[in-house]
């Protein structure tokens, strides 16, 4: 029996492949990453972007996602790589896409692919975590109890049941930074801002992970859902500090002094 193959040429190959960095900000750090998946195709579409597909019988834009926050997490630090079938301007790219998708996923960045992977370069997290209702003394005492811990599961609900997860083990660094004031300025609680850069893993430890291992430790019970933001992923230093995974590529494609 002969072997089916999709009518018509080909598609185009890839000639451009560009690394972008979008944010999620607002009401719109809720959307899962299907949701942004749906969204940011559908702005492909409106913008015009001459994506490359891969070949078969659907196909599909050349699009890979790295590293997606948590649903109900802000960010500033989303990644993801397209492959063009034709060379375009990137700054008028990244315009476009920001102008195509709603207002809370906004286009920062958007470079030229260097060698190597994208993912690879992706080690570790920096999250900045509100606690509603936590005063610093608080959160302090019960940072200190995690940090003193060799150890901390906690129970997380996965599609094949539930398990528990090392909350300890992939954390970096977690301290106090501070206090916020309570909502838009006002005289309400106090909010404990909690500083944590957390190494990548499988299952990967969340910031309500780390949060649910403080109650557990110390008891520790935000008033309100704790807010989290991610503000950087990357890279990782000697030090503790998280780079940028993009300075790779803009380094490739700035002409030689």
């Amino acid at each position: 029996m002969a072997r089916r193959v999709p009518e018509g040429p080909p598609p185009p190959p890839v000639v451009q492949r560009v690394r972008i960095r979008f944010a999620k900000r607002g009401r719109l750090r809720f959307t899962s990453h299907r949701d942004f998946a749906r969204a940011f195709e559908r702005a492909l579409r409106r913008a015009e972007v001459p994506m490359a597909y891969s070949a078969g019988f659907t196909p599909h834009p050349k699009i890979s996602y790295v590293g997606a926050s948590p649903t109900g997490a802000a960010s500033e630090a989303e990644y993801l790589e397209i492959g063009l079938a034709r060379v375009v301007e990137l700054e008028e790219l990244r315009a476009a896409l920001d102008a195509a998708l709603p207002p809370g996923l906004d286009v920062l960045e958007a470079v030229p692919a260097g060698p190597g992977s994208l993912a690879d370069r992706i080690v570790a997290s920096a999250w900045r975590i509100e606690l509603p209702g936590v005063s610093e003394a608080e959160a302090g005492a019960a940072v200190e109890a995690f940090l003193a811990a060799d150890e901390v599961g906690v129970e997380r609900l996965t599609k094949n049941g539930r398990r528990t997860v090392d909350t300890r083990a992939p954390v970096v660094s977690l301290v106090v930074s501070g206090a916020a004031a309570g909502a838009s300025g006002t005289a309400g609680p106090s909010r404990a801002i909690l500083d944590l850069v957390v190494r990548q893993a499988t299952p990967a430890v969340r910031p309500d992970d780390v949060v649910a291992a403080l109650r557990a430790v110390a008891g520790l019970a935000p008033a309100a859902p704790p807010v989290a933001v991610r503000l950087a992923q990357g890279p990782l230093d000697a030090h503790g500090t998280v780079g940028d995974p993009l300075a790779p590529d803009r380094d490739s494609a700035a002409p030689a002094s």
